[in-house]
């Protein structure tokens, strides 16, 4: 390894001060959390969760981005104690396969295809209702909101297809499928990376409640209120938040 040049630190300095610049406006949600939970002391707390560069580090190749058993830990504890739902643009297989959990609704395909556990939440709607079984053999119902969209489930593809369906719009079918919005009290918080997770922070944004929070190491134009750094502080985030409910619970 070579020697650290004047040039290269003056760089490190630079992007340091530049991420501290742009976290005035866009705070850390763990140097924030004491705030935050005072906002939702009362509420209706509703979880939303990207898998890649958020439940696990983004790697070169796409079928090696595991969530390590920590942050499953994580996030089995968080669904216990809240709605949680992972939105992911993968495939609902594939993200169902790299979680393995029973207790959170799987979003695939940008929400386009919607699993949920049997009996965890209430869907009127019977004419998108599908029964199924994973393949961990939990029995499970599936749901496709967009399938005005799509000729076959067969044609729903891992990538962004060009139609007017993203993860805020997502959002807001689940919100109201799962009767959230006509609760006064409902607030979502919704966690990712990329910029298809823009949409939802949007939607957010728009709703005047909840907090959308990004996760990146550099400033990002993004319309987040709040920001992690890197799986390792969603993990962390997550984990303060069952504590904070857990010891809500019993007090």
């Amino acid at each position: 390894m070579g020697l650290l040049t004047e040039s290269d630190a003056n760089n490190n300095h630079g992007l340091l001060d530049s991420y501290t610049t742009w976290q005035e406006e866009h705070p850390s949600a763990l140097d924030s959390f004491e705030d935050m939970i005072a906002v939702a002391e009362g509420k209706k707390l509703v979880l939303f969760l990207d898998y890649d560069g958020t439940l696990s580090p983004i790697v070169n190749d796409p079928d090696k981005a595991f969530m390590s058993d920590a942050m499953r830990a994580a996030v089995r504890e968080v669904a216990y104690l809240f709605p949680t739902a992972i939105v992911s643009g993968r495939c609902i297989d594939k993200v169902n396969g790299f979680v393995k959990l029973d207790n959170v609704v799987y979003a695939g395909s940008h929400g386009m295809d919607i699993w949920t556990p049997t009996g965890s939440l209430k869907y009127e709607d019977v004419g998108q209702q599908i029964k199924s079984i994973d393949e961990q053999g939990n029995k499970v119902v599936k749901f496709q909101p967009a399938q005005e969209f799509l000729p076959t489930v067969k044609e729903v593809m891992e990538i962004k297809p060009s139609i007017n369906w993203n993860k805020g719009r997502a959002l807001e079918y689940l919100l109201d499928t799962f009767g959230f919005t006509s609760s006064s009290d409902f607030l979502p918080l919704y966690i990712g990376d990329d910029t298809t997770d823009e949409d939802a922070f949007e939607v957010i944004r728009g709703l005047r409640r909840g907090f959308p929070i990004i996760v990146s190491s550099v400033p990002r134009n993004t319309k987040a209120s709040y920001s992690l750094r890197d799986p390792d502080e969603v993990m962390d985030f997550m984990v303060r938040l069952a504590k904070w409910k857990k010891a809500k619970s019993t007090a």
